[in-house]
């Protein structure tokens, strides 16, 4: 497996895409056993995604575009502003509350900061500098990939056969822990540079109502997927059928702001999305293959244990091999491939596969915040045309408050845990 391995990295840094780099150099492992059937390296990319749970993926991305199609996103956007209007840099606080509404919605970190940079980002750059725009946007996005139904949360459990029901309701608890953690930072960031609120004061109670009743449906969300899943109603693949349902039904029926036009365009965009997704998925099966035959999980397994056996700090050792890995590989991918590797290991020493699972979601998606490759990051600069030696000079605080709160869930396994063992 170190050939694959090396193979991966040297495809990766010639350029080729990267469900190729993971297909072409998993077939490297059968090149190097000639005993194996190369019928096999056909036959697994099929096999890869014949598993029902995966089929949550596709049907959750195309309910966060129909519910985005469907007048969804602006009524959150509406909704934030009133509840973080009158705070320091209102705006910027709007950003943090609205990733957090859009978790429920969006399901991924990348799209969220891609859509608020272009929402949000022309009014916040007539108020803050760039960098700390595109810092804002882009780590507020974490939070995106915590709430339910977050993409790499169901990758997590469905590559590793954990409780999707559990890993949402961790990722619901973390995710809100994780928005006043960065409202935190944006105020104290706020205070010390002056930046004032949007509101002379606090949005009343009556507007608040008003707008809570228009955007229910969506604030419901993430909370109706875990009760359809705790009670058993729906199972991950299930409930990802009846997500969809919800969204026809909202945009045409209750916001009716859904058209034909506009569902072919959801569709389209769905296909693009889940067509990138599932061939990295599928190539996965050829790049994983080898994985249990070479006895990689129990090697890694006794190289850390060799070293420490204390929880902790294997936690804290798999924290900083997650950031390294995650700043060169996309977070799905990291997901994919160390999850049947590092299972092993966290349970050998005792810790919740669901705790590693969310902490694991998280790191992933900080690495795609910082350079040198990171597609939240370069998304966002982009499309706010700042810089990049900016950019890194003003995600300092929101990176250093993120490691922060990381390493808190780390070594408090009981935060990330409340909630899944209070309601399962």
């Amino acid at each position: 497996m170190v050939v694959v391995f090396m193979a991966f990295i040297i495809l990766m840094v010639f350029g080729m895409p990267v469900a190729f780099a993971i297909g072409a150099s998993g077939v490297m492992f059968f090149l190097q056993r000639p005993n194996l059937p190369f019928t096999t390296i056909v036959q697994l990319p099929i096999s890869q995604t014949q598993n029902m749970a995966i089929l949550a993926i596709p049907l959750f991305i195309f309910a966060g575009n129909l519910m985005n199609a469907g007048g969804v996103t602006i009524r959150l956007v509406h909704l934030a502003t009133l509840l973080t209007g009158h705070l320091r840099a209102g705006l910027a606080q709007t950003s943090v509350v609205l990733s957090t509404l859009m978790g429920g919605v969006c399901g991924s970190a990348t799209a969220d900061a891609a859509m608020e940079a272009r929402l949000l980002g022309p009014e916040m750059l007539k108020r803050y500098s760039k960098g700390f725009t595109a810092s804002n946007i882009a780590f507020s996005s974490l939070i995106t990939a915590c709430i339910p139904p977050g993409v790499g949360l169901i990758l997590f459990g469905t590559t590793g056969n954990v409780s999707i029901g559990r890993l949402f309701a961790a990722g619901l608890m973390v995710g809100l822990i994780m928005m006043v953690v960065m409202m935190l930072t944006v105020n104290l960031i706020a205070r010390r540079r002056g930046y004032q609120a949007e509101r002379a004061g606090r949005a009343r109670f009556r507007e608040i109502l008003a707008s809570l009743r228009q955007t229910i449906w969506a604030v419901m969300f993430p909370v109706l997927l875990l009760v359809c899943i705790r009670f058993g109603l729906f199972t991950p693949s299930e409930v990802g059928g009846f997500a969809c349902f919800y969204a026809i039904f909202v945009g045409f029926f209750i916001y009716r702001e859904l058209t034909w036009s506009s569902l072919l365009d959801a569709i389209a965009m769905t296909v693009k999305d889940v067509g990138a997704i599932m061939l990295i998925i599928a190539m996965s099966g050829i790049f994983g293959y080898g994985i249990p035959i070479d006895k990689i999980p129990l090697r890694i397994t006794n190289l850390m244990l060799g070293i420490t056996s204390n929880g902790y700090l294997i936690m804290c050792m798999i924290i900083i091999l997650l950031l390294i890995l995650g700043m060169f590989m996309e977070g799905a991918v990291t997901i994919i491939i160390l999850t049947p590797i590092l299972l092993p290991l966290v349970r050998s020493v005792r810790i919740d596969p669901v705790h590693l699972g969310v902490l694991m979601c998280m790191m992933t998606t900080l690495a795609v915040n910082t350079p040198p490759v990171g597609m939240s990051m370069f998304a966002v600069n982009s499309i706010l045309e700042c810089d990049l030696k900016e950019y890194v000079r003003e995600m300092i605080p929101f990176l250093a408050a993120s490691v922060l709160m990381v390493l808190a869930l780390a070594f408090f396994p009981s935060i990330t845990l409340f909630l899944p063992n209070l309601l399962f």
